[in-house]
């Protein structure tokens, strides 16, 4: 059983379903509601919810959890044996989400940008935490303790996978393996030749750079290997939320199991693609007997 650190967001969440029929709502319209969840969001929740279901050591850091709020993340998390030791109960702070699907669509509501722009409402990282962890999954949105926590990584011998950085940042530089989404290039490089972003990307990064595109194929590769390609498997998705986080998860699994850059990319959309067949997020991803079952099936 390998160790993981998950450093980052983690996000109290109430998922609203909509009732079959009903599309997300233009403004001055109705919509009906037909189920209701509690769930846990984040990029570094999730990572460490489908690490703990893959059966491994998850320890997750960052976001700090508002005390009215723990109740729902601790009851959620613990069932899956993910150490939340790290996670930080205040009386005030941390994000909060309300998240609307139709099926077709999320949209999300938060206090992401206040957080963001506001006072710290998160841990440092834990030097003890990465010394002692094989792994360490690392969200780059907490500036300069995002950094602090790559250096970390960087100064112990710890590798680190991480998502969504640009190029220029020291955590995408430095990372076992980046995942970027079309959000980011959409976001920080509009218009950009994705061809020359991704040559960029491997000309800088020392590890291995994936770009996603959602259900069409992705770019994968290494400095001085160019470019390969993965088709991400067809599946009719329930809801995609969490699958990124998800995906990144599964990269650090499968650089922890030593497995080939194809094979890792390869477990990973396999690992994605099974939580979108679920909700809400990863709280019902799948464990390992059912990755590996699913990837077997699509050999």
């Amino acid at each position: 059983m390998a160790r993981f650190y998950c450093y980052g967001m983690i996000s109290p969440s109430t998922v609203h379903v909509l009732k079959e029929g009903f599309p997300y709502p233009r403004a001055n319209t109705y919509a009906e509601i037909g189920r209701t969840l509690l769930s846990v969001g984040g990029e570094a929740a999730n990572s460490a919810v489908i690490l703990s279901k893959l059966g491994e050591h998850a320890v997750l850091d960052g976001t700090w959890v508002r005390k009215r709020h723990a109740p729902q993340v601790f009851g959620l998390l613990e069932p899956f044996g993910t150490d939340l030791s790290l996670v930080t109960v205040t009386d005030e702070g941390g994000t909060e989400e309300i998240v609307i699907a139709d099926g077709i669509s999320r949209t999300v509501f938060g206090n992401y940008a206040s957080f963001h722009s506001g006072p710290r409402q998160w841990n440092e990282p834990s030097r003890q935490a990465i010394v002692e962890s094989d792994i360490a999954a690392l969200d780059p949105y907490f500036r300069e303790s995002s950094e602090n926590a790559a250096r970390i990584c960087v100064e112990t011998g710890t590798p680190y996978v991480t998502l969504d950085s640009r190029h220029d940042d020291y955590i995408a530089r430095h990372a076992a393996a980046i995942a970027i989404s079309h959000e980011l290039t959409d976001s920080a490089y509009p218009g950009a030749d994705m061809e020359a972003l991704f040559e960029e990307y491997l000309k800088v990064c020392n590890g291995l750079v994936v770009f996603t595109f959602g259900e069409k194929e992705l770019w994968y590769g290494r400095t001085g290997g160019g470019k390969h390609i993965f088709k991400p498997f067809a599946i009719d998705p329930i809801d995609t939320t969490g699958a990124g986080d998800s995906f990144r998860g599964a990269l650090a699994y499968g650089l922890a199991k030593g497995y080939s850059d194809e094979d890792t990319v390869r477990f990973a959309s396999g690992v994605a693609a099974l939580v979108c067949l679920t909700m809400p997020h990863a709280l019902n991803g799948p464990g390992l007997s059912e990755v590996l079952k699913f990837l077997k099936e699509r050999a």
